[in-house]
């Protein structure tokens, strides 16, 4: 998709013709989610070209068996995939006789699409020459509201524009499904039961059940049920003159067993398709409207004088909010949300490193908690997983990829070595309590994951008795570009914070809250003062690699040894490295998939001085090819942190656009949602300057060059906390009890509202 194919527009994706070649990365940007449901926005029609039909329910997986040419001990048995489930919101339509498809159309004369993302609404209008010669006019309308987590809504309009047409309109739910991506091509559903409007699906394996059911209405018609097993259809044929126009009303009641007993579930989607249809949908989309504006007054980013900035960031914030809820904590944000099947649509560590902040700062305190409980419950499959790799002793390891708490990432490189992510969720836990200022978590759940990961650390490092110090051998840090590796600088980093922060924790709670200290000692066999001491004499002796004459941290063991080449060496037809080079030559190149050392230096901006990260940052950048979604945003908050405006805005444009440019050429698989915190974090964390100093927050906001204004809200300690920076001043207004906030380095208590001049800026050279 080329840059400039989405118009640019501050509320709305806007898709202006009918590119059969783009069918598939439209479906992924105009995807709709309500934090329950979720899909890709196939036509209600059908189509019958290249197409991705993608419907999901949060929180549903198969557990699709493992496939590697040569099992290793300790692979996991299976892959979690979320299913592709029922296409709730079909209506085929025939006009004398041939069916309505775009794909097989003899003309399009005029097609707009349009995700309004103010309002939470997928709307179409086009207007389509059959091969027949009848000439439709088709207008579509499609949400998944937000009050009502179980209902599906569309509007499906038609009117013949050149003469009378007979038309048979068929809405109906289609349950019949597989997923694309399958390791043995099986299908992943088995019938269970069809009623005359519903139909209930079993998911092979786990056991999981969902019910789908719809209720239309359609003026002048009546419908004829035309169901069959796995397919509830309903048909009505209508003769409609020339200009004149049929509606069809569409409501789907959509029920999974995550909230109700099976043998409940037809009842259930019965009952919420039949409440949408008596609401109706006028009212249906005013509780919409209402809804989406709430979240919008709480989480918006108005950035002033630059509209593809703007588009950009609304983008990635709107497909979040439709991604997770934060209502339930035994759901999570998938790489690809609602939008695609590609990475299963489980659990990365990219939940804790990068969405976590995003649903402190605009959900607040309860969504962040319910993704920490999220892992909290799965502690004890965690220490399961770090026993089945040999380290035992109440270690936890949590898995790189996971829908219950197994692991089910199958390339030995990551699934064993890229340990790293264990460090993300302990930093995690101090993200949220250090902005929420709720150290009851630590007594009631922090510790236990935190003194679970500390063993695992300890267990994992080696004495060396030749550097005379812990080493932490054979990892994958954040770049995977680099297998296998000694001493990763990053990984070994978190590791050694991990440990000192366990200890400190367990103090606090040991001095706190005695009654909740010893429950956990029993209960983890904990042995607080021994495993304490242990954790920080191997944190204190744990080596980390530096190159001294160049005063950059290394990244790893050997990568100096690598020839030293810059990104802007390489011929752009090599782009990107893993779909044209080799992978011994990646492994033995210099270059780097995303952030390493970096990432260091962003979690961590109190351990470092601006110029130690300012030469690490020129050091690292230049030699990153940024071919990870989860790059351009770390980047973008370091670049601006260091003064390097111009920098930080090239990244942060990448990262905000991502999909809606198509920059890595992806996007027909799914947006790439995790990553779309990210890019909030560039916004908010770069250019706004916020960031947690010590236990206060700390505000520092600074503009590129392309912009005029920045606006933003965060939810802090039960206040609402509104920033507006221009280029010559920082507005902060404070709903709620006066907070005591960091502004340019200067403590300030803020009570309403508060100007203060912006200080003269010098642009990093």
């Amino acid at each position: 998709m080329e840059k400039g194919y989405i118009a640019i527009d501050a509320w709305k994706i806007i898709e202006e013709r009918f590119d059969p070649a783009r069918v598939r990365s439209s479906e992924s940007l105009f995807a709709l989610g309500n934090g329950t449901l979720g899909g890709r926005a196939r036509f209600e029609e059908g189509y019958s070209g290249p197409s991705l039909q993608g419907d999901y329910i949060g929180g549903l997986y198969y557990p699709d068996r493992t496939r590697v040419g040569w099992w290793k001990n300790g692979y996991p048995e299976y892959f979690a995939r979320v299913p592709n489930s029922a296409f709730w919101p079909e209506v085929g339509v025939e006009a004398d006789g041939e069916r309505l498809d775009l794909f097989r159309a003899a003309a399009v004369s005029e097609f707009r699409r349009e995700l309004d993302m103010r309002r939470g609404v997928l709307t179409r209008r086009m207007r389509i020459r059959l091969r027949n010669g009848a000439e439709l006019q088709v207008e579509t309308d499609r949400f998944l509201p937000l009050g009502r987590r179980e209902t599906g809504v569309v509007r499906f309009a038609v009117m013949p524009l050149n003469r009378d047409v007979e038309f048979r309109i068929t809405p109906c739910i289609d349950a019949d499904v597989r997923n694309e991506e399958a390791n043995y091509g099986e299908k992943f559903w088995e019938h269970v039961e069809t009623e005359p409007d519903a139909v209930r699906m079993r998911v092979r394996r786990s056991g999981f059940e969902a019910a789908w059911a719809q209720c239309c209405t359609l003026d002048g018609a009546s419908f004829v049920s035309e169901t069959r097993p796995e397919r509830v259809a309903e048909s009505a044929r209508l003769r409609l003159r020339r200009g004149e126009r049929a509606v069809l009303y569409k409501y789907a009641g959509i029920c999974s067993s995550l909230r109700h007993a099976p043998d409940e579930l037809v009842g259930a989607a019965r009952a919420a398709a039949a409440e949408a249809c008596r609401i109706g949908f006028d009212r249906l989309l005013a509780e919409q409207e209402a809804a989406w504006s709430r979240l919008w007054n709480s989480c918006d980013v108005e950035i002033g004088g630059d509209a593809a900035a703007q588009q950009g960031i609304r983008f990635c914030i709107f497909m979040l909010l439709q991604t997770y809820a934060g209502d339930d904590d035994r759901l999570n944000i998938g790489p690809k949300g609602f939008t695609g099947e590609k990475y299963g649509g489980v659990t990365y560590w990219d939940t804790e490193a990068y969405c976590l902040p995003f649903y402190l700062a605009s959900m607040g305190a309860d969504a962040a908690r319910r993704l920490l409980l999220y892992r909290y419950r799965q502690l004890d499959r965690a220490v399961e997983n770090a026993a089945r790799l040999g380290i035992g002793g109440g270690a936890a390891l949590y898995p790189m990829v996971t829908v219950n708490g197994e692991e089910c990432h199958n390339e030995w490189e990551i699934t064993f070595e890229e340990i790293h992510r264990n460090g993300a969720i302990a930093h995690a836990v101090d993200d949220y309590v250090r902005y929420t200022g709720d150290r009851d978590y630590l007594a009631r759940y922090g510790l236990e994951v935190l003194l679970c990961v500390a063993r695992y650390w300890a267990r994992r490092v080696s004495w060396s008795e030749a550097r005379q110090c812990y080493v932490l051998l054979g990892v994958t840090g954040p770049n995977e570009y680099e297998n296998n590796v000694d001493n990763n600088w990053y990984t070994s980093y978190i590791a050694r914070w991990s440990m000192r922060y366990a200890a400190d924790v367990s103090e606090w709670v040991r001095d706190h809250r005695p009654d909740d200290f010893r429950r956990i000692c029993a209960a983890r066999g904990f042995d607080a003062r021994a495993e304490s001491d242990d954790w920080r004499r191997k944190a204190d002796a744990l080596y980390l690699g530096e190159d001294r004459e160049r005063g950059i941290f290394l990244q790893q063991d050997g990568y100096l040894d690598k020839e030293q080449r810059l990104v802007s060496d390489l011929d752009p037809a090599e782009r990107p490295l893993n779909r044209h080079w080799s992978w011994d030559r990646i492994l033995r190149s210099c270059f780097i998939k995303q952030a390493d050392v970096v990432q260091g230096l962003y979690f961590f901006p109190d351990d470092f001085d601006t110029e130690t990260v300012r030469r690490n940052f020129r050091f690292y950048e230049p030699r990153t090819v940024h071919e990870s979604s989860l790059s351009p945003s770390v980047h973008a908050v370091v670049a601006a942190r260091i003064g390097d405006r111009k920098k930080a805005y090239e990244l942060y444009l990448r990262t905000a656009r991502l999909d809606l440019d198509d920059y890595n050429g992806e996007v027909e698989e799914g947006c790439h949602v995790t990553s779309m915190a990210g890019s909030w974090l560039a916004v908010v964390g770069g250019f706004g300057g916020v960031r947690m100093h010590g236990d206060r927050l700390s505000l520092a906001p600074s503009l590129p060059d392309a912009w005029d204004s920045l606006s933003f809200r965060l939810r802090y300690r039960g206040r609402t906390v509104a920033v507006r920076t221009t280029r010559e001043a920082v507005e902060i207004e404070v709903e709620g009890l006066p907070v005591e906030l960091e502004v340019y380095g200067e403590c300030r208590t803020v009570e309403g509202r508060l100007r203060i001049d912006r200080p003269t800026e010098r642009a990093s050279d």
